[in-house]
């Protein structure tokens, strides 16, 4: 099953701080990691942008997913990380060890840069970037998270191997682009004007999520998606014109408080959303 989490470029618009802003992403991220998701995507919603746009968001959001080994190399010292100590570990699982085979060590690396034939450049904890070729299967870019078996240290012998990495990838997108993805699933909207989640029909939904994969898109506080896409609260349990989804649904249908937060929704609505029979 492959799980796509968006939101929006306005995530952190009620922020009274940049630490504040800071350590809101990090629960963001934790959602998305305790979930599993696979992506976490940032669309835009200029007009509900304050302080902090989209800029911010996603690089805050992709330090918090980079291994720890890793942030320093790759991001030095940058305005957007001035409160980045107040981020809560993510604690994804390690990939370090070593297979019976003794072919080595396997472990993450960070695409620093991408060159012609096939090879890249990637930061991957050891002294310094190493140029390796990538599988004819894969397809990267700058910032893409790849397994690297590491063979041996000196001198240095290494590859990029073509296996699931711990974690969720962070990118900006457009909405359409989201929801069009071949691997995208079921794609759902979550907003209080969506149709109520209940247990009578949450078997079947789950069966196909994890059929399909899933796509949920969340809004930002005192903006939810109707809103943001300028859907009308009536027209939204229904498929609109635009960026369109399968569902609208009430992922909270006995919301206590007048405005639940994002990352609050996050973990209330993939908790429903992923479990399996």
């Amino acid at each position: 099953m492959t799980l796509t989490v968006l939101v929006p470029s306005s995530l952190v618009r009620e922020a009274e701080d940049k630490r504040e802003a800071t350590r809101k992403l990090g629960y963001v991220a934790r959602a998305a990691t305790v979930f599993r998701a696979d992506r976490l995507a940032v669309f835009p919603d200029r007009e509900g942008e304050r302080r902090w746009g989209g800029e911010f968001v996603e690089t805050v959001l992709r330090y918090a997913a980079t291994p720890p080994h890793l942030r320093k190399e790759v991001w030095g010292r940058r305005d957007e990380l001035e409160y980045v100590g107040v981020l809560p570990p993510l604690r994804v699982p390690s990939m370090t060890g070593s297979e019976s085979d003794g072919s080595g060590s396997l472990t993450q690396g960070i695409v620093t840069e991408v060159g012609p034939d096939g090879r890249v450049r990637v930061n991957c904890g050891l002294q310094h970037p190493v140029s390796l070729h990538t599988p004819p299967s894969m397809e990267v870019e700058e910032g893409t998270r790849v397994a690297i078996r590491i063979s041996s240290r000196e001198p240095v012998r290494a590859r990029i191997v073509d296996e699931p990495v711990p974690g969720f990838d962070v990118s900006r997108t457009d909405l359409e682009e989201a929801l069009g993805r071949a691997d995208a699933g079921v794609t759902i909207a979550t907003s209080r004007f969506g149709q109520p989640l209940t247990t009578s029909w949450l078997p079947d939904l789950s069966a196909r999520i994890e059929r399909e994969g899933a796509t949920v898109a969340f809004g930002s506080p005192g903006r939810g998606l109707p809103a943001i896409l300028d859907v009308d609260v009536e027209d939204a349990v229904e498929p609109v014109d635009g960026p369109g989804f399968d569902l609208w649904l009430n992922t909270i249908p006995r919301q206590g408080s007048e405005v639940v937060r994002t990352e609050e929704a996050m973990f209330a609505s993939l908790a429903s959303l992923t479990l399996t029979e």
